[in-house]
């Protein structure tokens, strides 16, 4: 079985899509980017207790990035286009994971996206997300309805700590942009200098 690099937020979707790849056989290195100051610290805690629970039922150790995310929102937020700023954000999120995969020998990345949910997870916005990086990439849940996926999470014990309480990210635009060009956001990124961005943000990364 594989290496995998998994992108894991506080949320119902992402402790599902790892539960399918672990009971697959498949060995997991979680990253979860950390948006403060934009959120509160519930979505770090909810990850670290998702991975408690999941490392005990399949005897895995699962060990969890946590990238300084906030600073490169701030970024984002100041010197691009806000209606393409969630798009923006999962490039930065998706070479941040690919560069932990290099470093810890694993061969795919991994989220918890269904298709068509958020803004972010529309088939473009995947598309122009998901073209900032070379690995492929494993998405568990991309069929899936919310109803589907919260039944799963009910069954494996997480969704009680998805859903607690907590601050959802604040630098979400007003108005998303639901569909995206990869010309036109590439033009947006030259706006800031994305390579020394990462650089900072893998370089500050901590093992929990």
């Amino acid at each position: 079985m594989a290496r995998g690099v998994m992108l894991m937020s506080g949320g119902i979707d992402s402790p599902v899509a790892i539960h399918y790849l672990l009971r697959q056989g498949h060995e997991i290195v979680a990253v979860h980017m950390d948006n403060r100051p934009f959120t509160d610290d519930s979505p770090l805690a909810k990850v670290i207790d998702h991975l408690g629970l999941l490392r005990e039922r399949y005897r895995q150790p699962i060990p969890l990035y946590l990238v300084p995310h906030g600073s490169t929102q701030t970024t984002l937020m100041r010197e691009t286009d806000r209606h393409v700023g969630c798009v923006l954000c999962r490039r930065f999120m998706w070479r941040s994971a690919e560069r932990i995969a290099e470093r810890e020998g694993a061969t795919f990345l991994a989220t918890g996206e269904a298709l068509g949910q958020v803004a972010s997870q529309t088939l473009s916005n995947m598309r122009s997300a998901t073209a900032s990086v070379h690995l492929p990439i494993v998405r568990p849940l991309i069929g899936f309805d919310k109803q589907e996926i919260e039944a799963v999470a009910k069954a494996i014990g997480t969704y009680s700590i998805s859903t607690r309480p907590g601050v959802c990210c604040q630098a979400v635009p007003d108005k998303p942009a639901t569909r995206s060009n990869l010309i036109q956001i590439l033009r947006e990124e030259e706006r800031v200098d994305a390579d020394r961005i990462i650089d900072d943000c893998v370089r500050r990364a901590v093992v929990l």
